[in-house]
Formats: structure tokens, sequence, C-alpha cells
């Protein structure tokens, strides 16, 4: 069955890094667009970055591209997020998402896409 399981979150003073991990079992991950999504307490869940099947990148927050790596651990079957310079607006549970498509332009989440139970990012001020 398929599951994922994000860990790599915690506390981080403003300015630090994080790296996220989402470890997924039940299917090849490197075959779908795979996704990071982030929710605020009182705030929407909002896409923060994508990564195709054919490996291209893809930043929906402005912010941050030049802080944000979204990639693969192809031999561990895993998404990853590397966050630098994060600032207390990036604190969120941030959620892995496969997307059931094979690109990301197009994406939006639909009933029947796997999600994570996310990780908890925290930036302190």
């Amino acid at each position: 069955q398929v599951q994922l399981v994000e860990s790599g979150g915690g506390l981080v003073q403003s300015g630090g890094s994080l790296r996220l991990s989402c470890v997924g079992s039940g299917f090849t991950l490197s075959l779908y667009a795979m996704a990071w999504f982030r929710q605020a307490p009182g705030k929407q869940r909002e896409g923060v970055a994508c990564i195709s099947n054919r490996e291209g990148t893809y930043y929906w927050i402005d912010d941050v591209k030049d802080r944000f790596t979204i990639s693969r651990d192809a031999e561990k079957n895993a998404l990853l997020l590397d966050m630098k310079y994060l600032t207390p607006e990036d604190t969120a549970t941030y959620f892995c998402v496969h997307t059931r498509q094979r690109t990301c332009g197009d994406y939006a989440p639909t009933e029947g896409d796997f999600w994570g139970q996310g990780t908890q990012v925290t930036v302190s001020s």
C-alpha cells in the first residue's frame, strides 16, 4: 500500500537550515510528480514546490525559489526538501504529496492523492 512518511522537521532559529525527507513505500517515487505543501495555523494550505517524473522542478512560492531545493533520493525512494535561510514565515506543517500525475505544471490536489501525516517546522525569530 502507498505510504508517505515525512521527517526532518524541528525548531530552528531564523537563518538556519533544515532538510525534510519523505520516504515512500508501495510505489516507485520517481515515476510521479511529487510535491511539498505546507499549512500554518489559521492559514490555507499552499503548495511549496514540486518535482516531475522528468526531474523538472517548480517553486510555487516566489520567496522560496532561492532558498529551497526539491529533489529525490532514488536509493531511498524519498523526496527531499532542503531549506536554507529560514524565516518565521516558513513556520508550518509540511506535507509530502503523491500527485498521481507525471508533471507539476497543472497540479492541484484532488481526491485520491496520497498525503503524508506531515512534519512540523518552527522557525524562531
